[in-house]
């Protein structure tokens, strides 16, 4: 698997974010990969709204799937898990 590919992926995952919920503060170099999306302190903060909009927005962006409650915790655990997925789906 190429790096170049997957950081190229992850910076689209980060935009896709920021897009979906319309963050206005944050830009994608504040997103590190390894940031939990979700939960209180040194996360992004999302919420159980936010993971449903990225779920779609994934599906929509990205053609793939994700129509398991569990499968979606996983997924959207952080920008490394959602490329890791993708990147599984596109295989």
């Amino acid at each position: 698997m190429g790096e170049h590919n997957g950081t190229e992926l992850k910076a689209d995952i980060k935009k896709m974010i920021i897009e979906t919920l319309n963050m206005q503060d944050i830009t994608p170099e504040d997103i590190d990969d390894d940031l939990p999306l979700f939960g209180g302190d040194n996360t992004l903060g999302l919420d159980s709204i936010d993971a449903i909009e990225l779920v779609m927005s994934v599906q929509r962006q990205f053609k793939v799937r994700i129509d398991d409650q569990n499968l979606a915790r996983e997924v959207l655990k952080d920008v490394n898990s959602i490329a890791e997925f993708i990147q599984s789906k596109a295989e």
